[in-house]
């Protein structure tokens, strides 16, 4: 895999941190690591958006925004109320493909959920995906709630004939509710894919170093990491 798409179950879920994530631990093993956002809403220019927060925990990767937004509302939404262009996934393809040529891995971070229209076509990630060959991320809350809206989002992508390769949870609680506890063993199950990984909540306030060490125990060796979703889960007793 040299392309992975990442899309969160809804807004404010931790896509970015899970994105940063990824990618300190394949620069960890020495891979050239690109991060694209096809487009960064809710912020004007010269703010730092997501790509700024994935190279300030990461370290030394390639960051690419295709287009900003000053409303925080969905992109298609967003370009219109400004009066720019919107984002096709033709754009985002063309340059995934250039990324892709001169780097290892290529992290493609959505905006929201997978079904935010970015066009006046309605093109969403999932469409992205498709433009790209790619599969797919989930990133999901932990408590109530977060089963349906993980079904939702991999019952979408399995229609679309996507692959879902697994979920995160983007932010453990440090005092988690019986409805974290138990999603635990019912995220898979929602997703139709393995856990593969649970960072802890506020972990956007570490520096890079530590960072990095919380994200390998954070997340699945898939990814290079040690998570290991019954270890974790034996954490806490559930009655």
């Amino acid at each position: 895999m040299s392309v992975l798409v990442i899309t969160g179950t809804g807004t404010e879920v931790g896509k970015t941190a899970v994105t940063a994530g990824i990618a300190a631990l394949a620069r960890a093993e020495g891979r050239r690591v690109a991060v694209l956002k096809p487009a960064q809403t809710g912020l004007l220019p010269g703010e730092p958006g997501d790509v700024a927060e994935v190279a300030r925990l990461a370290g030394d990767v390639t960051t690419r925004e295709l287009a900003r937004y000053p409303d925080p509302l969905a992109p298609a939404t967003a370009a219109r109320r400004a009066g720019m262009a919107t984002v096709h996934p033709k754009d985002v393809a063309a340059e995934v493909t250039a990324l892709d040529e001169t780097h290892d891995l290529v992290l493609v971070e959505g905006a929201g959920g997978l079904l935010v229209r970015f066009d006046e076509a309605g093109s969403t990630l999932a469409d992205i995906a498709w433009a790209v060959n790619a599969p797919v991320l989930i990133v999901a809350q932990a408590g109530l709630g977060t089963l349906n809206t993980t079904a939702l989002t991999a019952e979408a992508l399995q229609r679309r004939g996507l692959e879902s390769i697994g979920v995160v949870v983007g932010s453990w609680p440090s005092h988690p509710d019986l409805a974290s506890l138990t999603n635990l063993a019912d995220l898979p199950e929602a997703a139709g894919a393995p856990l593969l990984g649970a960072l802890p909540q506020g972990v956007t306030k570490l520096g890079p170093v530590d960072f990095l060490g919380v994200a390998k125990r954070s997340f699945s060796p898939w990814f290079g990491g040690a998570f290991d979703p019954d270890t974790f889960a034996a954490q806490f007793a559930v009655q």
